[in-house]
Order: C-alpha cells, then sequence, then structure tokens
C-alpha cells in the first residue's frame, strides 16, 4: 500500500534508491548533499535496504565505484554536489562513453570561490556536454518519481545513459514536504530487474577500453547523440506511463501552465517553476495573457516543444539561475538556439537571477514579467542580459 511521509528531499531522495532496488551505492559527503548517503547507511544497517554500500575517499572515486559496479551488470546510485561533481568531471564523461546507465543525484550548490554552499545551477550545467541526462526537479515528490523513471529510462536498450537527477540545496534538500510512495511491487512492476545492455564477465572475456582511432571515435559519439534523441522521444512516454501506475505526471520534457493562450510565455527551471505559477495567477487576475514553462529536462534538450510553444507567442522570458560567463544564462542561449530560422519568432528577454541562493520570490517573478510584457508591448527588447536585484 502506498504511503504518505513529511520529509526533507535529501531523504526523499534516499528512500528512492532504495525503493530502486539499487544494489550498490557510492558515498563520499558534500553539503548539502550529505544526507542523502547518511539515510542510506541507516537503511543498509538496518537490514531496510539490500545492497553494498562503499565509503571512498573522494567523489571521483565515488563515481569509478558506481562505473566498476555498473560494469558488472548492478544498478548503482550516488549522491554529490559542485565542487563534487566537477572533481567527478573526468569519470563522468568515463560513464556515459561506457554507456552505463547509472543515477546521480545532485543536489545544486553554487561553485566556490567565494565559498557559498545555497543553490545556483553552476555545478550541474557546468557538466551538460558529458553525455549525462539531466532532470531538474520542481518539489520533493518529484525528485522520487524522476529517481525512479531514470532508472527506467536509463536501463532502456535504446538510451544507455547514465542521468543526474537535480534540485536545488537548502530550498529542496533541507524543507519537508508530504510525499506518497507507492507500494513497493507497484514499484518493481513499473521498473524490473536491471537487465544490462553489457557486462565485464570472465567467463565471457571481452576486449575494453582500448584504443578508439579516428575511423571509430566518431560514430561512437554519434550513437551517444543518437540515444540522447531516443531519451527525449521517452521521457514523456515513461512520465504518462508513471501517472498511469501511481497518479504523478511531471510534465514529461517541459511542465506547460496557462500556456494555451499566452501571448508571453516565462520559462525557468526548477523551484522557480513552481514559484512562476503564483505570478502568473496574480498577473492573469490583472488582465495579461502570461504562461509558465518549465523545463525540466535540460539535457536532452526540448528544442521541439520550445518550437512549439513559440509559436503564436509574441515574447519568451527566461530566468536562468546560472549564468555562462561572457555570454548569459544557458537557457537563454539554448531557447534563442532552439528558435533560429523560426519564422516570425518571438522577442526573447532573459533574466538572471537566484545566484548563489539569494530568494526569488514569486513577487520577483511578476516584477520580471511586467518588465517584459513592457518590452512586448514597445516591440523591442530594451535588454537582451538583465541581472535581477543586483546590490549596485
Amino acid at each position: 500500500m502506498a504511503r504518505v511521509v513529511i520529509e526533507m528531499g535529501n531523504y526523499i531522495a534516499s528512500y528512492a534508491a532504495k525503493a530502486a532496488r539499487v544494489k550498490v551505492v557510492a558515498a563520499y559527503p558534500i553539503t548539502p548533499q550529505t544526507q542523502i548517503v547518511e539515510r542510506i547507511a541507516e537503511l543498509v544497517e538496518r537490514g531496510e535496504m539490500d545492497a553494498e554500500y562503499v565509503c571512498v575517499e573522494s567523489e571521483h572515486s565515488a563515481m569509478v565505484a558506481c562505473i566498476a559496479a555498473a560494469a558488472l551488470g548492478v544498478r548503482t546510485f550516488t549522491a554529490t554536489s559542485a565542487h563534487g561533481l566537477t572533481l567527478m568531471h573526468e569519470a563522468l564523461h568515463w560513464a556515459a562513453g561506457s554507456r552505463l546507465p547509472i543515477v546521480m543525484a545532485v543536489v545544486n550548490r553554487a561553485m566556490g570561490p567565494g565559498w557559498n554552499i545555497w543553490p545556483d545551477f553552476s555545478d550541474s550545467l557546468s557538466q551538460r556536454d558529458t553525455g549525462w541526462i539531466q532532470f531538474y526537479c520542481a518539489d520533493s515528490q518529484e525528485i522520487f518519481d524522476t529517481i525512479i523513471q531514470a532508472y527506467k529510462l536509463c536501463e532502456d536498450k535504446r538510451v544507455l545513459l547514465p542521468a543526474m537527477v537535480c534540485f536545488e540545496g537548502f530550498v529542496l534538500s533541507h524543507t519537508s514536504m508530504p510525499v506518497t510512495i507507492p507500494d513497493q511491487g507497484d514499484i518493481d512492476e513499473f521498473l524490473p530487474p536491471y537487465d544490462p545492455g553489457w557486462t565485464l564477465d570472465v567467463d565471457n572475456p571481452l576486449s575494453h577500453a582500448t584504443i578508439t582511432p579516428p575511423e571509430w571515435y566518431m560514430e561512437f559519439r554519434y550513437l551517444i547523440q543518437e540515444a540522447m534523441e531516443n531519451a527525449k522521444r521517452l521521457i514523456p512516454i515513461v512520465d504518462e506511463e508513471y501517472r498511469r501506475m501511481f497518479g504523478f505526471k511531471h510534465g514529461g520534457l517541459i511542465e506547460r501552465y496557462r500556456c494555451e493562450d499566452a501571448d508571453l510565455i516565462l520559462m525557468t527551471m526548477g523551484v522557480m517553476g513552481s514559484e512562476a505559477k503564483l505570478a502568473v495567477d496574480r498577473l492573469r487576475n490583472d488582465g495579461l495573457n502570461v504562461g509558465l514553462a518549465r523545463v525540466r529536462v535540460f539535457r536532452p534538450f526540448p528544442k521541439e516543444e520550445i518550437k512549439g510553444l513559440a509559436e503564436g507567442v509574441r515574447m519568451i522570458a527566461t530566468v536562468d539561475r546560472h549564468t555562462s560567463f561572457g555570454m548569459e544564462g544557458f537557457l537563454a542561449t539554448e531557447v534563442k538556439a532552439s528558435l533560429y530560422g523560426s519564422k516570425n519568432p518571438p522577442l526573447i528577454a532573459g533574466f538572471i537571477a537566484g545566484l548563489g541562493g539569494r530568494d526569488v520570490t514569486f513577487h520577483d517573478i511578476e516584477s520580471m514579467m511586467r518588465k517584459a510584457w513592457d518590452w512586448m508591448e514597445e516591440g523591442k527588447v530594451e535588454k537582451e542580459v538583465e541581472w535581477v536585484n543586483l546590490r549596485w
């Protein structure tokens, strides 16, 4: 029978790993992720989770341990944040290039210096080109559901890629919310035992990790790109299958809110997508036809869905909890690239907000949308990139 628990987002991620029947967990602490692997340690110690718990000496070692275990044909899990994720960088490429369906919780934290333990997306978005699927969650129910869905997706033979399930530190990791955890038998029906695409087996040896010359390297990279395209097609299908079994659906690639007749659509990621719904409702009450599109999956990027959303829309305003120094927010850049060549594309304005955990309220989002609405009415964007609530 399904049960409702009220726990912090970190603990919910731990329960999802348990429910997925993960067999190897590689653990190394870092704020604000540490509680995930601590709770898993408790579950293993009490005999409530049947898994090998491996304490390693660094985050790089944590990923290497997951790679080794996945190569032996078992379901693996780990979690990290910020500098821990960037320490894994080399191994992230290795996991994706080896086509291993590892799932990792990334509790987003700003990068130093100056040292900061609060959230923005600079840690995970700096890893966008490693070949990992990237999900961004807006609440704790989505954390649980997405970890389960990620294993289902990544272990599909048409995909066989690793995935990050990202959620903002403290805002979600240390906030308690009610979450429905389905019956274990139902989860097992949705997520059957791991059937690996390949394994290291002493009884059936194979040549592995040898030099790949130019004659073949490009083809292997093409296959990763093809797998990403397959994932883009399968993510909405997996999300809908989960809804039919458990009643929760999170929008597939993009969660849409009041977009059907919108003249202006705000696009953002993570918890700002939840906060923005209040701003949309307030502006609708004032007669402004605005909508929200929360980008749930950043890799593979949902460019076809964005093209569809842009049809008939006069303006798109993006809000990034990240900046790519020397350019703008990643989301703003990717939206513009997705709409390149479109007939009558909408105006696009980019806002950067919430870096290093700076609070972004629905009042702030409403202010951004009103400013974008004025630019839309004038027919031109006054500032292509605007940093919100700077202290000077």
